[in-house]
């Protein structure tokens, strides 16, 4: 696919426009942004702030002096100081940068041309340094060809949207895992049934199918002083962080990237997609790529991921099932996530079709910090969170979104709550995946039913519950499983909704066959949202 180019300008790149595909060429001048007050606007994880540092200094040191890098309070003001270095040439024919990957951010670059800024002018740069907003990039499909294909689809007599039929288009038009004559690879194009296999015994991967632990990148002297000034935010200047500070996991230069990528394609991916919904308490990693921060920072394309991920299969012989559920979620799924979170609009952020109202409680805000839940399962994954940034999607999806979603916690908060509190969090990500597949507040425009589960699945996936105070058989009582007895209690709340689908129909016909269905509720309605 050819992107627009636009040789003559200096490209400013967003801390999440790290690769080279988001240069026209090598050795085109760039600016580097860093304002400081972002993290006193918000919130977010130690680590979250410590990697979007560390990859943007990286990424500038790369350049060397093809790049100007900036510090400043906001981003006008770090502009302003940008616009002080580049020559007069360089000023003459201005900036350009590909669209930004939020919708405040993309408001902001446009307010940017052809306006006045204050902060150039106090700065005695020019006052009117042009600005060129490029198509995004970093993306298997436009948005333009995704807004055609969503055409087509809602012409009368077409189907509804839907991923899956988004997906084998993707792979249609780039021909990934398809023979020569465009039929799939093995003869199938979801391999869904042969993954997502229950959590095996032995403690760890390693022990129940020898899948080694990632390979970890090395901190540096850029990282020390990443360090060091996330440290004076602290103390200094105000900055609030959650979450605990550590050894640096994820990849912040394509280098990293790369050899993350090669040593997950080598070692785990055979066993991806076999336990891709599993959940180990002591192996937290699982076999799962960790490639979602370098995507996300743009240090590696995704084509280019899914391209080395086929070439595994077809010169090595690694699992087609593996293969083809890795395929999906990069360009499948993200893909999608991505495209929805323009197609549906700003506006559906504030969707709340379940009524859910309840704050996010301080215990879970703070990633149970205190140490005050007992619940095995929540405990170890708000843990988790609270130690990494991170987690994989099935203890987001259905222990920490389906928690929320069962004590009818505010969908727009958990969606902050997500963006803040993880590494690989930003507003279109979490959009589509919390407002919509977590909390089902967009009343199935994402999802067909709400992903909710009692204790039953959880048991099931996860070794957790054999070491939790609560029974997850039980729904009453003092050990009964606050995600069982949560079960019925959002049937109950929501009886008539979940009685109208045919996929949800059946839990409210064993909502009416419980005996104790109210003594159930009323415990729920009293357990509330204290830490269980």
């Amino acid at each position: 696919m050819s992107e627009q180019r636009a040789p003559q300008t200096v490209r400013w790149l967003f801390a999440d426009q790290l690769g080279p595909h988001f240069l026209d060429h090598p050795d085109q001048r760039a600016v580097l942004v860093e304002s400081t007050r972002v993290f006193a606007r918000r919130t977010v994880h130690r680590r979250k702030a410590h990697l979007v540092l560390s990859a943007v200094r990286h990424r500038a040191a790369e350049l060397g002096d093809r790049a100007v890098h900036v510090r400043a309070g906001t981003y006008r003001e770090g502009l302003a100081l940008a616009a002080e270095q580049l020559t007069e040439g360089e000023r003459a024919a201005g900036l350009s940068v590909s669209d930004p990957t939020s919708y405040a951010a993309r408001r902001f670059v446009r307010s940017l041309s052809g306006q006045h800024d204050d902060d150039v002018e106090r700065s005695g740069a020019s006052a009117r340094l042009p600005l060129q907003v490029l198509p995004a990039r970093g993306w298997a499909v436009t948005q333009e060809e995704f807004a055609h294909w969503a055409g087509r689809r809602g012409q009368p007599g077409q189907k509804r949207l839907l991923m899956e039929d988004f997906y084998r288009e993707v792979r249609r038009h780039h021909h990934l895992l398809l023979e020569a004559d465009g039929e799939p690879l093995g003869g199938r194009r979801n391999y869904d049934h042969e993954n997502r296999e229950p959590a095996p015994g032995g403690g760890t991967l390693q022990e129940a199918a020898g899948v080694p632990e990632p390979w970890w990148p090395r901190e540096d002297e850029v990282d020390a002083q990443v360090r060091e000034d996330l440290d004076r935010m602290e103390r200094d200047e105000g900055v609030r962080f959650v979450g605990e500070d550590g050894p640096r996991r994820f990849a912040v230069t394509r280098r990293e990237a790369l050899h993350v990528l090669v040593d997950f394609l080598e070692h785990r991916l055979e066993a991806f997609g076999t336990y891709e919904d599993a959940m180990l308490a002591q192996d937290r990693w699982m076999a799962h790529s960790l490639m979602s921060v370098p995507l996300n920072l743009g240090l590696v394309h995704p084509l280019e991921v899914v391209q080395r991920a086929e070439a595994r299969h077809r010169e090595h012989g690694a699992r087609l099932a593996s293969t083809e559920g890795f395929v999906r979620q990069v360009v499948g799924w993200r893909e999608w996530v991505w495209h929805l979170y323009w197609h549906f609009g700003e506006e559906y952020g504030a969707l709340n079709e379940l009524g859910a109202t309840e704050p996010v409680p301080e215990w879970f805000a703070d990633l149970d910090a205190r140490g005050e839940v007992r619940a095995a399962c929540l405990s170890d994954v708000l843990g988790q969170v609270r130690e990494e940034g991170w987690v994989h999607h099935i203890p987001r999806l259905m222990v920490l979104g389906g928690y929320a979603l069962a004590r009818g916690w505010s969908p727009q908060e958990m969606t902050s709550w997500f963006q803040t509190r993880f590494v690989d969090g930003y507003a279109w990500v979490m959009a589509a995946n919390v407002v919509g597949m977590s909390q089902h507040a967009d009343g199935g425009m994402m999802a067909t039913k709400p992903y909710w589960s009692g204790g039953a699945y959880i048991d099931k996936m996860s070794d957790y519950c054999g070491r939790c105070p609560y029974d997850p058989k039980k729904r009453l009582g003092e050990d009964a499983c606050p995600f069982t007895g949560g079960y019925w209690a959002f049937a109950a709340r929501h009886e008539e909704r979940l009685a109208a689908n045919p996929r949800t129909s059946r839990a409210v016909s064993g909502l009416h066959r419980l005996r104790d269905a109210d003594a159930v509720v009323a415990q729920e309605a009293d357990r509330g949202s204290s830490a269980p």
